[in-house]
């Protein structure tokens, strides 16, 4: 049952004595018919949105927020997150997406909304309760599966440029198509996007990135040609370059696989960034051979360089998030060259000393990088990741080498034979961690003590009495 929650009849008698009309709109309303969950409840008051809210938040015994600038209101009920506004009606200027706003009907906030899926009302008024408000045919648009302005989509556009990247990312959540002529205003718009900040577009290719068929979102960016102008080293993967009889894959397609392969594997938007961006370096490391063909030699070291600065320039966070995925392009190629050869227990200590907690997260992405259409040849790659998954459980469980730290430090070496820091003290510590990656000695204090000594000899000190 819709509005079956008290809060809504409650917001509806709060309404009515004070005179005025009031209306779930939006998200709240297109969830419910979708069955998709909805916490987030847009109320349109023709009236004083700010005065409802307040006069619930006395009943509710809960604070409510104030934003008198924007005239809206905001209070927490339960689980629920509850925003009022007035009824408004928006005008814009060509240089902004910041409207200039006056009090309007309901009809003129339902004209302002983006789409017509999410223009349709609910009325909480007693003596209409429950009554749909839909002027756009949002909900003949909802069972068709169609993305479509309520208004002239060029004028909807122009006004707020960010919308083309919200219906893009609607179509790519909910696994709908953009009207023909949405879509074409979006392509005829696509430069206003200039306007709008990039703390604002990331937000939306975060979604689509998380939406359950990423590559949706990503190949209407790119047909739209939003795509070069919010994220060129994306479209920069695009194309197929033949010589001769040499040709290699489009790396934007196959890369829109990968994420896709993933996205049922993991709600993790680090590591679907990361699979974004595992190729991003091929473009300036493409290199033609006349023996071997195209090459993409050190595309995995030039990508995880490029990392930081695509990072900076979308506005994504500079911490270990971005690190993560850094590392991610970095070693992305790895478990696929233990798959491709034989599995040695040293290649797989290396791989486990690197990755660290992040090997999980390694091998998901490594196994959905296979992207071949031989479906025998993925399924031999997959099996024989199921293999190296075996290795390392047996090599993790007997030499503990996940984010092993070596069991002789620096200090232990200065100490012990009273040297100052220099660079045969990093020779030494190194030495070690070599020796137990590569099995020579396992990983344990009194080897590695004892190889100590035995450098150390070697190097001509003695210990300090």
């Amino acid at each position: 049952m819709p509005l079956a929650n008290p809060i809504f009849k409650q917001i509806g008698s709060i309404a009515d004595k004070l005179g005025v009309r009031v209306f779930v709109v939006g998200g709240y309303v297109r969830d419910w018919f979708l069955h998709r969950p909805c916490t987030d409840i847009d109320v349109v008051v023709v009236g004083s949105g700010i005065e409802v809210a307040r006069e619930l938040g006395r009943q509710l015994k809960t604070k409510v927020t104030v934003f008198k600038n924007f005239g809206t209101a905001m209070l927490r009920a339960g689980s629920l997150e509850v925003e009022f506004v007035g009824a408004r009606k928006e005008s814009y200027r060509a240089d902004s997406r910041k409207p200039i706003v006056e009090d309007g009907t309901l009809e003129d906030d339902q004209k302002r909304r983006d789409f017509t899926i999410n223009a349709m009302a609910w009325s909480l008024n007693a003596d209409s309760f429950g009554e749909l408000v839909d002027p756009f045919n949002g909900m003949s648009d909802l069972e068709n599966c169609i993305i479509r302005t309520p208004c002239d989509p060029d004028v909807t556009f122009s006004d707020d440029p960010l919308r083309m990247i919200r219906g893009i990312r609607f179509a790519s959540q909910l696994g709908f198509d953009l009207e023909p002529e949405t879509f074409d205003a979006i392509t005829r718009n696509r430069e206003r996007i200039g306007i709008v900040s990039m703390e604002r577009i990331v937000t939306e290719l975060n979604k689509i990135l998380l939406s359950p068929v990423p590559s949706i979102g990503f190949e209407l960016l790119d047909m739209t040609g939003l795509l070069p102008l919010i994220f060129p080293e994306i479209s920069a993967m695009k194309g197929i370059e033949k010589v001769g009889k040499h040709a290699h894959k489009d790396n934007f397609i196959h890369t829109l696989k990968v994420v896709d392969n993933i996205a049922p594997k993991t709600n993790d938007l680090w590591l679907r960034w990361a699979a974004l961006l595992h190729d991003v370096g091929k473009p300036a490391t493409k290199a033609y051979d006349k023996r071997t063909g195209w090459t993409f030699h050190g595309h995995e070291v030039v990508g995880s360089k490029m990392i930081p600065g695509i990072f900076r320039r979308l506005k994504l966070p500079l911490n270990d998030k971005m690190k993560f995925v850094q590392k991610m392009v970095f070693l992305h190629l790895r478990p696929i060259a233990l798959v491709e050869s034989t599995v040695t227990d040293s290649a797989v200590r290396r791989l486990l000393f690197e990755a660290g907690d992040d090997i999980e997260s390694l091998m998901m992405l490594a196994e959905s990088d296979i992207t071949s259409g031989i479906e025998a040849k993925v399924k031999r790659y997959l099996k024989n990741f199921g293999l190296v998954r075996e290795k390392m459980r047996e090599i993790e469980e007997k030499d503990r080498i996940r984010n092993f730290q070596p069991p002789i430090s620096g200090e232990l070496i200065m100490e012990t034979y009273g040297i100052a820091p220099c660079r045969l003290v990093g020779e030494i510590k190194a030495a070690i961690k070599e020796a137990i990656l590569d099995g020579r000695i396992s990983n344990n204090y009194g080897e590695a003590y004892a190889m100590m000594e035995e450098l150390a000899r070697e190097a001509g000190l003695v210990k300090v009495k």
